[in-house]
């Protein structure tokens, strides 16, 4: 249980300082914000990183590999998850390499 109030801890002070965390404005589709969530919580880059993060050794980093460019959410959560758990996040979209570390990205958010 420890680690889950660290967790929130860490959540709301991401959020603090990040103003936005999803965006739900970017899903094009004509649903409600409850289904755009469910929407961009499904993406498969965002599984692959939950599965990594589940069973990778905690000293190695999580790497993805995606053959699109990443959406803005997904680049949002890779940096909220190598913030909040201190994990090193490695993802290949089309375009780049992004190496996510402590809630930054190699990129300078130039992607």
């Amino acid at each position: 249980m420890a680690r889950s109030s660290e967790v929130e801890t860490k959540y709301e002070r991401y959020k603090i300082e990040n103003s936005a965390f999803s965006v739900v404005e970017l899903v094009l589709h004509d649903v409600d914000d409850e289904d755009k969530e469910h929407i961009l919580n499904c993406h498969s880059e965002k599984l692959a990183m939950a599965f990594g993060i589940m069973k990778i050794d905690p000293e190695m980093s999580v790497q993805v590999t995606n053959n699109l460019r990443i959406c803005n959410d997904c680049y949002s959560a890779f940096k909220f998850v190598s913030y909040v758990y201190g994990r090193k996040v490695v993802v290949r979209d089309a375009y780049r390499f992004h190496h996510f570390q402590d809630g930054t990205c190699s990129c300078n958010d130039y992607w």
